[in-house]
């Protein structure tokens, strides 16, 4: 419901932290390329109106803006009220106009519906227990023809060449506790049938692989969202303190190695448009 705030712990899997909230902002650098590419399968035009759900501190703001200025309409969703003030100081910083943020559940919105030329989610799917919940109110916010949206990742198609033992663990870990309450770390696959299923038409799909070069900040994803579980993991009794702290450490020292070849993920971008 619009303005109403639930716990983000309940059901986003990463949980709300200092170190998933510095993520998520540098995130909308690292996948900026990306999104931007999605965006362009999709015909936004100056005065449209478009919706970024589970925009964290950032999400894709900026982008919507540009494409929709001037005259449009952009509003930035998400569950955590520490996220919305982060994504209210970027607008303000970078005077960002015709942007409104709401805190509120990407389940159920309590938006009107039929509103919006596009409704867009990144990595957000991945995190949910049920994510054609999403898909569903993303279709219900999409005016006739509108469009839909998506960017999500796959981690089982994931690369570390050379293999290195705290590497293998920390994606064992990860795993576990991203898991553990029904969220699909492999969800980037099963985007195009969701969208299908929810009633889209003209649904396309495309995958892109992201081989990071030494020095790019997301060679180290798979270490930084352990970090983020470190509370989760520690609670499940998956591992202790200490082996996360030598994990960290040895992990970190391997992905930064410039032989060292790093695919984190397959991501798959999606799009599709609701019946006229």
């Amino acid at each position: 419901m619009e303005g109403s705030t639930i716990d983000p712990s309940a059901v986003y899997a990463l949980g709300s932290s200092s170190a998933e909230s510095v993520r998520l902002q540098r995130q909308a650098e690292e996948l900026a390329a990306d999104s931007l590419a999605l965006l362009s399968r999709a015909e936004l035009r100056p005065g449209d109106c478009a919706i970024d759900l589970g925009c964290g501190p950032r999400g894709i703001i900026d982008l919507l803006v540009e494409q929709v200025s001037p005259g449009g309409r952009v509003i930035g969703l998400d569950s955590d009220p520490g996220h919305i003030a982060m994504a209210s100081a970027f607008v303000a910083s970078n005077d960002l106009t015709g942007v409104e943020l709401v805190c509120g559940d990407a389940r159920a919105s309590g938006l009107e519906p039929g509103t919006f030329d596009l409704v867009h989610a990144r990595t957000l799917l991945i995190n949910l227990p049920q994510p054609a919940e999403v898909v569903t109110e993303m279709v219900r916010l999409a005016r006739p023809g509108g469009w839909i949206v998506g960017f999500e990742p796959d981690t089982e198609h994931a690369l570390c060449y050379p293999p290195d033992p705290a590497i293998d663990r920390l994606s064992e870990l990860f795993r576990l506790a991203f898991s553990r309450n029904g969220a699909d770390p492999d969800i980037g696959r099963r985007l195009p049938e969701l969208y299908r299923r929810a009633g889209l038409e003209e649904v396309e799909v495309e995958a892109r692989a992201g081989l990071y070069p030494p020095g790019h900040s997301r060679r180290m994803i798979r270490a930084d969202l352990v970090r983020s579980l470190r509370r989760q993991i520690l609670e499940l009794g998956l591992a202790g303190e200490d082996e996360l702290d030598d994990l960290d450490a040895a992990g970190r020292e391997h992905l930064a190695n410039p032989e060292t070849i790093v695919m984190p993920s397959l991501n798959f971008l999606a799009w599709g448009r609701k019946p006229r």
